[in-house]
C-alpha cells in the first residue's frame, strides 16, 4: 500500500511527537527481552555444559576401563581364556565404573565373552563359543558387598561378534574407535561402544569393547534442573530419541519418551532442516509453536556425529510479563497517535507537503532523463529550497554525460525496468565493427594532430548508426562497435545494420577527410548476426551495456578480413539469410576465421536492392569461378575469375582465387580437400 507525500510528512511529524514516549517504552521492552534472552541462553549454556561434562565423564570412564583390561590382556597378566579371572576383572570394572553397561571381548573365531550390568541390582556374564549358536548366560545378584550366582541358562542365538561394526571397525583400523550400535547378544538397546584391538605376542587376539547404553544418559537428563518447566533431550538428525529425561531408565527398564516437551523438541529439529548443520559445531535457535503455545528451542551439536542436545523452554516462562506490558503500551500509544495525528497532518500540509510535491516532480524529470525540463522552486523552508537548487544543479551535471551515455539508451533501460543491474538475456541481434584503414601508421605520423580527424570520423559514423536505429556500444581505439536489436526489439536488425554500414561508407567518402599525406581515408566494416548475450555486463562498481558471444567475435574478425579480399564491408551468413533479397551481395569465400575451427560463408555487401539497381556484371563470373573452384575444376575456375578481373579492374578477391587455383594445379588436392580458407591472423 502506497501513501502520498502529505501522509508521509504527517507520519514523520507524528513520529517526532511520540518518539520520547515510544523510546522509553521500547528501551524497557528491549532490555526486558534481552534479560529474558540472556536468562534463556544461560540456562541452555548450563545444560550444555552439564551434558558435556557427563559425556566427558562417560568417555573417560570407558577409556579408563578399556586401558585397564587391555593392559592386563596385552601384557599377559590375564589370559583371555581364563574364564574365572576374566569374569572377575569384568565384574570389578562394571562395579567400579557406574556409567558402563557392558564389557565385551570378541575373538576372530567368533567367540564372545561379555559382562552386562542389569541396572544397579544385578550383573550377567555372557559367553558364545566360536562356531556354536549357543549363548550361555550366568546372572549374578548383589548380596551385600558380594555377588552370588542366581541362575544359569543357555539359549539359541544368531549373534555373531565378528559381524558387529564395533568389532570390524576396530579390527580394520587397528586403533581405538567410537561407534554406535543397537544390537546386543541379549537383545536390542541404543548404545555407544569404545573398542580397540588387542594383540598378544604380535598376534591379533581379538577386540575389546566398553559399551554404554544410552538409558544411562536419559537417567542423567532427568536429574537436570532446566528452568521451571523446561526440558533437555538428545536427538538424532531425524528427530529420533537418543536420550530423554527418564529417572527409571537403565539397562533393564527401557526409555520412555512421555515428557510433555518431547514433541516440541522433535518439531524443533525437523523444523530446522538444512539450516542447522551439526558438522559445523554451532548452536541453532528456533521457535516452535505447538498446541497454541510457543517454545524457544536451542539445538547444540554434541560429540557424537549427528547427535544434538535440544533444550526446550516455554516462551511464557520468560516473556509473559513482557508481553502484558507491551499490550498496555500499545493501547496508550494508539490514543496518543489519534490526538497528535490531527495536528500534525494540518501542519504538514501547510508547511511541507505542498512545496515538497513540486520538488518530487522535478526528481521525476531527472529519473526520466528529461533534464531540460528541470526548474528551481522557491520555498519558505530553507531546506526545501536548497533541495530544489541541488536537483537543478544535478540535472545540469548529468546533462554533460550525454557525450558519454546516449540519453535514448538510458530512457529505454529505465522504461524496460532493467536499470543498472548486472544481468542480461540472449536474443537474436546484429553487430557491426567499423575500423579506420591505416590508422596505426597515420597516428604514428600525426601524433596528437590526429584528434580532429578521428573525432570527425567518429561523428560521421555515430550519426549514421543512430540515424538507422543502432546503439553505439563503444569506441575501441579507431574502431566503432555498434549493435541492432537491443535495448528495443527490432525484427529488421540485420537490414537496418546493412543500411547503416552503407550509409557510413557514403558519409566518410563524401566528407572529404584526408590523412596527413592528402589521401582520402576509408573504412572497413564487419557485420554478423546471431544469438548474443546483451545486458549490463561488468562488476558491481562498473557496468557496460554491451553484447558478447561467438557471433560478436566473428563480426570483429570479418572486419579485419576485408584487408585480405580488398573489400570494405563483409557480412556473415546469418546476416545474409536475415536480410534476404533486400541487399545486394557477392559471395566471397568459405572462411574459418581466426580462433574458430568451422568454416562459414562470407559475403561482400555491395548495396541495398531498392537503391543499387541491377547487379554489377562482374558478380556472375566470380560466382561461377567459385562454383568451379569448389567442384575442383581449377582450370575453369581460373577462366571465370580472370573474366571477373577484366570487368572489375584489380578485383583482389578474384586475384586471390586465381592464385589458389594455380597452387592446386601445381600440387593436386587429395580426396580430403576442403575448400575452406583458414585465416591465420585476427
Amino acid at each position: 500500500m502506497r501513501i502520498g507525500i502529505r501522509g508521509a510528512i504527517s507520519g514523520l511529524v507524528l513520529a517526532s511527537i511520540v518518539v520520547s514516549a515510544v523510546g522509553v517504552h521500547l528501551l524497557w521492552w528491549r532490555t526486558a527481552q534481552q534479560v529474558s534472552q540472556t536468562l534463556a541462553d544461560t540456562i541452555n549454556d548450563q545444560i550444555v555444559s552439564a551434558v558435556g561434562d557427563q559425556l566427558q565423564s562417560i568417555t573417560t570412564e570407558a577409556r579408563s576401563a578399556l586401558i585397564a583390561v587391555r593392559t592386563l590382556f596385552a601384557e599377559s597378566v590375564l589370559d583371555p581364556g581364563d574364564a574365572r579371572k576374566r569374569d572377575f576383572v569384568f565384574l570389578s570394572q562394571l562395579q567400579a565404573q557406574p556409567t558402563i553397561s557392558w564389557i565385551a571381548f570378541g575373538r576372530p573365531d567368533g567367540s564372545l565373552f561379555a559382562g552386562h550390568k542389569l541396572g544397579d541390582a544385578a550383573i550377567e556374564m555372557l559367553e558364545i563359543t566360536g562356531g556354536e549358536p549357543k549363548l550361555r548366560i550366568d546372572q549374578y545378584e548383589y548380596d551385600g558387598n558380594d555377588i552370588r550366582l542366581r541362575e544359569r541358562r543357555i539359549v539359541e542365538t544368531s549373534y555373531s561378534v565378528t559381524d558387529q561394526d564395533w568389532y570390524t571397525g576396530a579390527d580394520r583400523s587397528n586403533e581405538e574407535r567410537w561407534s554406535t550400535l543397537s544390537k546386543h547378544p541379549a537383545g536390542e538397546r541404543a548404545a555407544v561402544a569404545f573398542a580397540a584391538p588387542i594383540d598378544i605376542d604380535q598376534k591379533r587376539a581379538g577386540v575389546l569393547a566398553i559399551i554404554i547404553e544410552l538409558t544411562r544418559v536419559s537417567n542423567f537428563l532427568s536429574q537436570l534442573t532446566v528452568g521451571k518447566s523446561a526440558g533437555a533431550f538428545i536427538l538424532d538428525r531425524d528427530g529420533a530419541a537418543i536420550a530423554a529425561p527418564d529417572s527409571n531408565a537403565d539397562e533393564v527398564t527401557a526409555l520412555k519418551t512421555d515428557h510433555p516437551l518431547f514433541p516440541a523438541a522433535v518439531d524443533a529439529i525437523r523444523q530446522a532442516g538444512d539450516r542447522y548443520e551439526t558438522d559445523k559445531g554451532q548452536a541453532f535457535s528456533t521457535a516452535v509453536t505447538r498446541d497454541g503455545k510457543t517454545f524457544k528451542a536451542v539445538l547444540t551439536p554434541i560429540s557424537f556425529p549427528g547427535w544434538s542436545l535440544v533444550t526446550v523452554v516455554p516462551e511464557s516462562e520468560f516473556l509473559g510479563p513482557v508481553q502484558t506490558t507491551i499490550r498496555n503500551l500499545l493501547i496508550g500509544l494508539a490514543i496518543m497517535i489519534v490526538m497528535a495525528g490531527l495536528l500534525s497532518a494540518w501542519l504538514a500540509q501547510r508547511l511541507i507537503a505542498a512545496p515538497l510535491i513540486k520538488v518530487v516532480n522535478e526528481i521525476r524529470h531527472v529519473e526520466r532523463f528529461d533534464l531540460d525540463k528541470v526548474v528551481r522552486h522557491p520555498s519558505k523552508l530553507t531546506e526545501i529550497e536548497n533541495l530544489s537548487g541541488a536537483i537543478a544543479d544535478m540535472a545540469l551535471g548529468l546533462a554533460a554525460f550525454r557525450k558519454y551515455i546516449p540519453a535514448d539508451l538510458v530512457r529505454r533501460l529505465i522504461s524496460d525496468g532493467n536499470g543498472a543491474r548486472l544481468g542480461g538475456a540472449v536474443r537474436p541481434m546484429t553487430v557491426m565493427f567499423v575500423d579506420l584503414a591505416g590508422f596505426t601508421g597515420m597516428s604514428e605520423r600525426m601524433s596528437d594532430r590526429i584528434i580532429p580527424l578521428i573525432s570527425r570520423y567518429f561523428d560521421l559514423v555515430s550519426t549514421q548508426v543512430q540515424g538507422h536505429g543502432g546503439t553505439i556500444d563503444k569506441f575501441i581505439g579507431d574502431a566503432v562497435m555498434a549493435f541492432w536489436g537491443a535495448p528495443a526489439l527490432n525484427p529488421d536488425h540485420a537490414v537496418d545494420c546493412c543500411r547503416s554500414a552503407l550509409a557510413c561508407l557514403r558519409a566518410v567518402a563524401d566528407s572529404g577527410l584526408v590523412d596527413d599525406q592528402g589521401q582520402p581515408i576509408y573504412i572497413r566494416i564487419g557485420i554478423n548476426s546471431g544469438d548474443m548475450l546483451v545486458g549490463n555486463i561488468g562488476s558491481e562498481v562498473r557496468l557496460n551495456y554491451t553484447v558478447i558471444g561467438d557471433a560478436v567475435n566473428i563480426a570483429s574478425r570479418l572486419e579485419s578480413t576485408n584487408k585480405v579480399y580488398g573489400s570494405q564491408i563483409i557480412i556473415g551468413p546469418e546476416t545474409r539469410r536475415l536480410a534476404g533479397d533486400r541487399i545486394l551481395v557477392r559471395e566471397l569465400d568459405r572462411l574459418a576465421v581466426y580462433g574458430r575451427a568451422g568454416g562459414l560463408q562470407i559475403y561482400e555487401l555491395l548495396g541495398m536492392s531498392d537503391e543499387a539497381g541491377a547487379p554489377p556484371d562482374w558478380i556472375a563470373p566470380y560466382e561461377a569461378g567459385l562454383a568451379s573452384y569448389r567442384a575442383r575444376d581449377f582450370t575453369a575456375a581460373i577462366g571465370h575469375f580472370e573474366k571477373a578481373t577484366k570487368r572489375r579492374e584489380h578485383d583482389q578477391a578474384s586475384l586471390i582465387m586465381i592464385e589458389r587455383c594455380k597452387r592446386q594445379l601445381e600440387a593436386p588436392v587429395g580426396d580430403d580437400w576442403d575448400d575452406t580458407a583458414i585465416a591465420r591472423t585476427k
